[in-house]
Formats: structure tokens, C-alpha cells, sequence
């Protein structure tokens, strides 16, 4: 099979692409029922799967609740093998400047290990929809750091100033967003 992957493509939207396609290959899906499950375009989850072009939350969002599994799941299985301690350096970070969104590894990955904690920031006038949980009962803990967010889960919103935490199991959409004046720094813990 011919690699269709550029040469220069970020080094980690081509280790998503390959997991992108490993994970449907595992399930014997085609693209059109990938498409169908995500409702994301044939066309878009081809790009995505030869890193022709970068993957958005919004969209990783959807392929991940199609697959069962939370986006940082699929992180993990893209990331490097398990070590204990995982320097700030070597934390691997994850952007979709469409929305500016950065997510950044902060727990050492491992597949055999549940619990994690991702650093996250999102820009000022930010907005991301996540229409289904990417496993139901999914828990997290959100630990605002610095700026404002308002977080609503299942149709019930949230506003988090420094200092709040939000603890939540997801079952339904959800939906992260910041106002025009400032953007969001926070701690997400999944278990």
C-alpha cells in the first residue's frame, strides 16, 4: 500500500492519520460508515486519514465518539510507550488553530493506566461542541487556572471563574466556550 502522507505534515497529525486509520481497519469499517457514524464527509475523513489536512476538536470529538473512546484516548494510543515521569519538554501538545485550542498531555501516557490530566487553553471568543460523550459516564474533574469559561454539559451551563472546579460524568453534548475578553486556562482530569 503506497503512503500518502507529506513529508511535511506535522509529525503528530501523521501519527493521528495512521491511528486514524488503524482504528476504522480494526473495526472493518469503510469510510462511508465512518462517515455515517460521525456524520463527518467521506471526503474530510479521507484527508484526516492521510494527513492532507489537520484535524479539528470538533471534529477528533465526533471520530472519537463514534470509536467509544475519549479524545485523550486516542492521544494516548498515538503518543510514545509508558514512562513514569514525563517531563514538561517532552509533554506532548496537540493544537486546532481553527478554534484556538491547545491541549497539552500533561500525564505520562499509558494505555494500562485510566486516570489522566490534560492542560488545556482556549482562546478568548472560543467555542467547542462536542454533540456525544466519547464513552457515556466518562468522569472529569475541570480545574480553572486563569481567565473565564463557561462549560455546559447536557444543556446545563456552568461558569467557572480561577479557582472553580466543575466535577461531571458525560452522557450527552457538551460545550466549552470563553468570552470575547478573555480566553481559559485549565486543568482537565478524566478518569
Amino acid at each position: 500500500m503506497e503512503n500518502t502522507l507529506s513529508t511535511e505534515t506535522d509529525p503528530i497529525d501523521r501519527q493521528i492519520a495512521q491511528r486514524l486509520r488503524a482504528l476504522r481497519a480494526e473495526r472493518g469499517w469503510s469510510l462511508d460508515e465512518l462517515a455515517q457514524r460521525c456524520q463527518v464527509s467521506r471526503a474530510t475523513l479521507s484527508r484526516l486519514e492521510n494527513a492532507a489536512v489537520s484535524p479539528t476538536a470538533s471534529v477528533l470529538g465526533k471520530l472519537c465518539a463514534a470509536y467509544g473512546m475519549p479524545l485523550s484516548r486516542l492521544m494516548r494510543l498515538v503518543e510514545d510507550d509508558y514512562a513514569p515521569l514525563l517531563p514538561r519538554g517532552a509533554q506532548p501538545v496537540w493544537t486546532d488553530p481553527s478554534v484556538g485550542f491547545e491541549r497539552r498531555s500533561v500525564s505520562p501516557p499509558a494505555q494500562r493506566l485510566a486516570g489522566e490530566v490534560l492542560e488545556c487553553r482556549l482562546a478568548p471568543a472560543a467555542r467547542i461542541d462536542y454533540r456525544d460523550p466519547p464513552r457515556p459516564g466518562l468522569e472529569h474533574h475541570l480545574l480553572l487556572l486563569e481567565g473565564q469559561l463557561e462549560v455546559t454539559v447536557e444543556g446545563q451551563a456552568h461558569v467557572l471563574r480561577p479557582g472553580d472546579c466543575l466535577r461531571y460524568q458525560l452522557s450527552g453534548a457538551s460545550a466549552f466556550v470563553t468570552p470575547a475578553r478573555s480566553g481559559a486556562r485549565y486543568l482537565l482530569f478524566i478518569v
